[in-house]
């Protein structure tokens, strides 16, 4: 039963991840669309928010791990 759980809870932990990068991904194709010019300035932001939102991914898996 403890499995079963822990397996929703990490599916569960993975959502907000992955609403989060697609947001993401979604707003800097928006911004370099609307000015081209900044587009390596909105790369380089991106690929630093991402890195902080799979680092709440990894939290979320080890998490189920540790409780």
């Amino acid at each position: 039963m403890t499995g079963s759980l822990a397996t929703i809870g990490y599916a569960l932990a993975t959502l907000g991840p992955s609403i989060g990068i697609g947001l993401l991904v979604a707003k800097t194709q928006e911004g370099t669309a609307r000015q081209p010019e900044v587009a390596g300035a909105l790369r380089t932001n991106m690929f630093i928010g991402a890195a902080m939102i799979e680092a709440l991914g990894l939290l979320g898996f080890a998490a189920g791990f540790v409780f």
